[in-house]
């Protein structure tokens, strides 16, 4: 399974979404569900999967599925999808 691949089950798990609704440029104002709670559970998810904590600043500053990815590169996840 690749990177993308797990960040999709991952934020498809948290935030409830329908696995054809994943795509970079999603935004947490098109995510009802991205709350509060939904941004604790995604920060846990991404250190559980990728092993790379977020600070609550990352977390809560996070916009978009691409945000993420970004983070993520930074600390040399590859993204190849």
């Amino acid at each position: 399974m690749t990177n993308y691949e797990k960040l999709k089950n991952l934020l498809v798990d948290v935030f409830l979404l329908e696995p054809s609704e994943f795509r970079p440029d999603l935004t947490r104002n098109e995510i009802d569900s991205w709350d509060s709670l939904g941004v604790v559970s995604m920060a846990v998810g991404i250190e559980e999967t990728f092993g790379h904590h977020l600070t609550p600043e990352e977390a809560t500053g996070v916009k978009s599925v691409q945000d993420i990815m970004n983070i993520l590169r930074a600390r040399g996840v590859v993204f190849d999808d």
